[in-house]
């Protein structure tokens, strides 16, 4: 009988296998398969929103500071969102002045803040501005200096949707302010943030 040379059987021993391998290959396309969908999945966002109310003091100025002089500056800042999407977690305040001067660059012997809130509507006298509290009055912000940026504000009632905080702004020049203090002048913006809460499971 004829041999057939060795390399010979190789291409043939390969060409088996190549053979098998695409037979195999084949039989991976045919598989049972099940399929199901689950229903469609409604999900909607919250929302972040405060603004000022009707009693606005704070675009009221004021002149002729001298040391330990006061002034008092009613606002209201509401939470407008709606019950079911309101996802406020907090509230902050940025101070900043333009044009600035000492009166707010000196953070010891410059203008000095703070802030309380009533449970109900300041009652206004004035001007010279000042307000009591026919409720219950606490504390928004201790004594600080005047310029600030995301001033965290404690007891906020207006995380909640619906609720309206009464604050009231107290400025004060010190009385241990001195001359670098004379003949200055500042011009202050307030800007209050709400914060979403903190991320959790849903």
């Amino acid at each position: 009988m004829r041999q057939i040379p060795f390399f010979t059987k190789l291409l043939v021993s390969f060409a088996i296998v190549g053979s098998a391998a695409a037979v195999a290959s084949l039989g991976t396309f045919a598989s049972f398969t099940s399929s199901t969908a689950a229903q469609a999945q409604s999900l909607t966002s919250g929302t972040v929103s405060i603004t000022l109310g009707s009693a606005n003091r704070l675009t009221v100025g004021a002149s002729n500071l001298v040391p330990g002089d006061t002034l008092q500056r009613a606002v209201d800042l509401t939470n407008n969102g709606s019950p079911a999407t309101s996802q406020v977690g907090s509230i902050t305040l940025t101070t900043s002045a333009s044009p600035s001067s000492q009166l707010d660059q000196d953070a010891s012997n410059g203008l000095q803040m703070v802030i309380d809130k009533c449970s109900v509507a300041w009652t206004e006298a004035g001007p010279p501005y000042t307000y009591t509290c026919g409720g219950t009055t606490s504390s928004v912000l201790a004594s600080r200096a005047v310029i600030g940026s995301n001033i965290a504000l404690s007891n906020m009632s207006s995380l909640t949707a619906g609720n309206t905080d009464h604050l009231r702004v107290t400025l004060t020049l010190p009385s241990g302010s001195g001359n670098s203090e004379q003949g200055q002048s500042s011009t202050l913006t307030y800007v209050f943030t709400a914060n979403q809460r903190a991320g959790t499971n849903k």
